[in-house]
């Protein structure tokens, strides 16, 4: 019974920014049935997979394909297909008969393909998928983790964490909701890394009210596996309080999230001129020792490159605050997961190691209302993205490549063709943050702003 509760309690838990220290997601009673309806593509394997299931063994193989294309604006216009392909593994070990309340997950993730994160010319990706594992094809583990529930109120998750785990209604879950990074995830925290190796400590009061903290390895991504060196550069420290609000008889929740880190990071306050020649000497080592000949030349005619590199400004503390909520508006009677939702976030950073001042996101999702689909999904969401003043001054100021504020619109439908089958159309309008760009000559080009369409077929196998 207490089991069945945890469960309960914490299937209900939804947080910004911090993972949900459970299964998930409900695990069918059974994996069979004919084509249209199985859960999964493949079934049950014989009646493998539920025995599995009944033993607290869940293997999950998901694919994700996001042929896009710019219609107008951008670097460049033109398309490309990138595909993810995630491997979840996941043991309930008081089901397996070992202990109660103790979970293990181990997720794989890859990609393949092209994509279009340097074409579409916005400085947020428009497609989260295009960063996963990397920004390039390539497999890595995203999650190694192992939790354990003491109580239904106190649970520890140890491992590699991933930080971008969907725990919310409305936004925050690329696989069926919006593609757009900002719409995902509070930018305001973009120094928080995607997968790393920490700890997550989830305290629940009561049933309203979440407390979560977790430390994390700063430097930690998905393609780095090793522990030799975590912790090695500080921590990152995050502090979650979640309460949940029913006006009107109506479920939603507000949360709000604090992040902090002592890793010392190259400062944005910084001497332009120092940084050209700082990159100058990066590209061409000799300059940092050039010897009696190569003085002898640069002082006739380059004077400015004799001038000593000063180490770079360096902060050795920042941190980040995010606010959202989630709020149903309307739902039809008897049905807890349909209705009409909106969202609302709002973070803000120190702005001085971290490129991202303010981020704001705003939404309309409406799940299973559309007549006849009573599993379809549909959004429409708004974001801004506000950079540091002391971003890339010499860049913005030299070149006049501008940087101000980034906004991007996103319409998504999501048909449940089946259990396992969605396709996703998706239009986005993005209004980059820079003015202009390089192309592939490296001349200076306006740059427009970008209309981005694209489809996202979803497979669970």
């Amino acid at each position: 019974m207490k089991s069945k509760l945890r469960l309960a309690v914490l299937a209900t838990l939804f947080s910004a920014s911090l993972p949900a220290l459970a299964m998930p997601e409900a695990i069918p009673e059974t994996w069979g049935g004919d084509l249209a309806t199985r859960p999964r593509l493949t079934g049950d394997w014989g009646g493998l997979r539920d025995e599995m299931a009944k033993k607290g063994i869940v293997l999950d193989v998901d694919a994700y394909w996001t042929p896009q294309t710019i219609t107008s604006g951008g670097r460049d216009a033109g398309g490309s297909n990138w595909g993810n392909a995630i491997v979840a593994l996941m043991v309930d070990t008081g089901k397996l008969g070992l202990w109660p309340g103790g979970y293990f997950k181990v997720q794989t993730i890859s990609s393949f393909g092209n994509n279009l994160l340097y074409d579409s010319g916005a400085m947020i990706p428009a497609n989260e998928f295009w960063i996963l594992p990397t920004t390039k094809p390539d497999t890595g583990i995203q999650e190694l983790t192992y939790t354990q529930f003491f109580s239904p109120q106190f649970g520890l998750q140890l491992g590699k964490i991933n930080s971008l785990a969907p725990t919310n209604q409305f936004h925050g879950d690329n696989r069926t909701g919006f593609l757009n990074t900002a719409l995902n995830f509070p930018v305001a925290l973009a120094m928080v890394p995607l997968s790393a190796y920490g700890a997550t400590a989830l305290y629940l009061p009561s049933y309203d009210i979440t407390v979560a903290g977790m430390v994390l390895d700063p430097n930690g991504t998905i393609m780095d596996d090793s522990l030799n060196n975590a912790f090695s550069d500080g921590v990152m420290a995050l502090l979650s309080g979640d309460i949940k609000i029913n006006p009107f008889g109506l479920p939603g929740h507000q949360n709000l999230t604090f992040a902090w880190s002592n890793k010392e990071r190259p400062s944005l306050i910084q001497d332009p001129s120092n940084i050209a020649r700082s990159l100058l000497t990066a590209r061409y080592p000799r300059l940092g020792n050039p010897g009696p000949v190569l003085v002898d030349i640069l002082e006739k005619h380059a004077p400015a490159l004799l001038v000593p590199t000063q180490p770079l400004n360096m902060e050795n503390e920042t941190w980040a605050a995010v606010y959202s909520f989630e709020q149903y508006l309307w739902q039809p009677e008897g049905e807890s997961k349909r209705g009409l939702g909106t969202f609302f976030s709002f973070g803000l950073s120190d702005g001085k190691a971290n490129p991202v001042k303010y981020s704001y996101s705003l939404g309309l999702v409406g799940k299973g209302i559309v007549p006849g689909r009573p599993h379809d999904e549909f959004g429409i969401g708004w974001a801004l993205t506000e950079f540091s003043d002391n971003f890339i001054p010499y860049m913005r100021d030299t070149f006049n490549l501008g940087l101000h504020r980034e906004s991007a619109v996103e319409v998504y439908y999501n048909f449940a063709v089946t259990p396992w089958l969605s396709i996703s159309p998706s239009y986005q309008y993005i209004s980059p943050a820079l003015d202009k760009v390089q192309d592939g000559n490296g001349n200076f080009k306006n740059l427009d702003n970008t209309q981005l369409l694209g489809i996202r077929v979803g497979l669970r196998f």
